[in-house]
């Protein structure tokens, strides 16, 4: 019986986890796709990734050999990033009708910030 309870509270407390996602679209370098409706699952090229929630706003969905972290802005704008394998690293930008393309960022690269990867 306790068994069967902690299925469905570990149930209960991812599918909250999906509560507060908006619907969201974007590209990111290393050629990947994140997708989620709102209120439901994130998959990465369309395959479900594991979803944790750290904060009321900020995510990170997992599949093996990426992390994307999500990140509602008090005005519920979205900020995505991924961190893949060998230190890679980039900012996912919006998917609009057009394919949008973005450089990965790997060790040693230069932003205008002054800031080195």
């Amino acid at each position: 019986m306790k068994k069967h309870f902690a299925i469905l509270a570990g149930l209960s407390i991812s599918a909250a986890a999906y509560a507060e996602l908006p619907m969201l679209n974007y590209v990111c370098p290393g050629n990947f796709e994140v997708h989620a409706d709102r209120g439901g699952p994130v998959y990465i090229n369309g395959k479900q990734a594991r979803l944790k929630k750290f904060s009321e706003s900020y995510f990170e969905a997992w599949r093996p050999g990426i992390t994307v972290s999500l990140l509602v802005n008090p005005d519920k704008s979205l900020s995505v990033s991924y961190t893949g394998t060998k230190r890679t690293h980039g900012i996912c930008s919006a998917a609009s009708s057009g394919q949008v393309t973005a450089a990965p960022v790997g060790p040693g690269t230069h932003f205008a910030s002054g800031i080195v990867a």
